[in-house]
């Protein structure tokens, strides 16, 4: 799954050597057998954070978005309910950190999900708010994710 709008569809390529590295690594390892922790893929250009969490319901997975980094989540085991809305309908809740390049937002009114399973991934730019870690109707769930950090 890729959303985006066409004001900025030429402003990314998901098709560019940083991409094809990551889809490569994510290919060509075996992703169940990696240890928690991160994963240096190129500097500090990209890398990969392999996450083990369950499911949380909505209250306590904000949305959130990176102004330096595209996100590509991952699902290695388990499903997930990740949430999605562009960056400008969003209200923010905190200052930027850049520190982690992190920023979180209220809940929005109105937003899009779609469910990651084993084998899905969805790739988030900085114009895009993101809900990852969020259960299914199914309830909470063990997962295993690989986020990768791809910067800008």
């Amino acid at each position: 799954m890729l959303t985006g709008s066409l004001t900025i569809s030429d402003k990314y390529d998901y098709l560019s050597d940083k991409f094809a590295k990551v889809y490569a690594f994510l290919r060509e390892n075996d992703l169940a057998a990696l240890p928690v922790g991160n994963i240096q893929l190129d500097g500090n250009d990209i890398y990969a954070m392999v996450q083990s969490y369950t499911t949380m319901g909505p209250d306590e997975c904000k949305f959130e978005s990176h102004r330096n980094y595209f996100d590509l989540q991952y699902v290695v085991e388990g499903e997930e309910l990740f949430g999605y809305a562009p960056v400008s309908t969003l209200e923010p809740c905190m200052e930027y950190d850049p520190n982690r390049d992190l920023i979180f937002y209220n809940e929005p009114e109105l937003s899009g999900a779609t469910i990651l399973k084993a084998g899905d991934f969805a790739i988030v730019a900085p114009e895009d708010g993101h809900a990852p870690r969020r259960m299914t109707a199914n309830g909470p769930c063990p997962i295993k994710k690989i986020v990768v950090k791809i910067k800008i």
